[in-house]
């Protein structure tokens, strides 16, 4: 045997030792890669926390709770308004949700007047001195319907935009249900049963942001 046969022979078996060991430590990572992976369910939270966040997926998932919340705490509107003219801290505090300005959940049947700017006056029997008002768009503001169960807080969120960004996911899929069947430029005269709620800045001024839109 030569000496370059040697030197073949010694060298093959380390070469063999080693690729063995790579080996070993490549499957080694790759099982440790598999038991830290999560499976992904299309659609599912775990998607969109992935994909970013969806105002408009979030809106959807929501509203349906917000609505029945707000129509199992909705309040007369004359029994609101007599409350609030009598004590509105303790009106506030009784029928709203929220610090300063608190958001009060209504419902009340009224005649449409003129609408300005896609929001409507109503008249209301019973309640004088208050200027009442339902928004039905096309554009519908404000973050009533975010803040009215009283358990989405700013910390959920990434930052503000987001925060604002689920009001308004909210409000569109709240206009999808309710407004969408309904032909809202043309509700003067009308009469229409309103459920919804408004953020008390002045008691003698209500806008409302609708949950349920019945026209007689």
């Amino acid at each position: 045997m030569s000496a370059t046969d040697l030197s073949i022979t010694s060298i093959k078996p380390r070469i063999g030792r080693r690729g063995l060991i790579i080996g070993v430590t490549v499957l080694g990572v790759l099982a440790a890669m598999a038991l830290d992976t999560t499976v992904v369910v299309v659609g599912s939270e775990q998607d969109l926390r992935v994909a970013g966040f969806s105002p408009d997926a979030y809106g959807a998932e929501q509203f349906p709770r917000i609505r029945d919340h707000i129509a199992n705490r909705a309040v007369d509107a004359k029994t609101l308004s007599a409350a609030l003219t009598s004590d509105r801290k303790a009106a506030a505090e009784k029928y709203g949700v929220g610090g300063m300005m608190p958001v009060i959940p209504v419902e009340l049947t009224g005649t449409f007047g003129q609408a300005k700017g896609g929001i409507y006056e109503v008249a209301v029997d019973g309640i004088e001195g208050v200027t009442v008002r339902v928004q039905t768009g096309p554009a519908i503001n404000g973050t009533d319907l975010r803040d009215a169960p009283g358990d989405i807080a700013f910390g959920e969120f990434k930052n503000q935009i987001e925060y604002q960004d689920a009001g308004a996911g909210i409000n569109r899929a709240m206009k999808a249900e309710v407004l969408e069947e309904i032909d809202t430029e043309n509700l003067t005269g009308k009469t229409v049963s309103v459920t919804g709620v408004f953020k008390l800045i002045n008691p003698k001024m209500w806008l409302i942001t609708p949950v349920k839109v019945q026209v007689q």
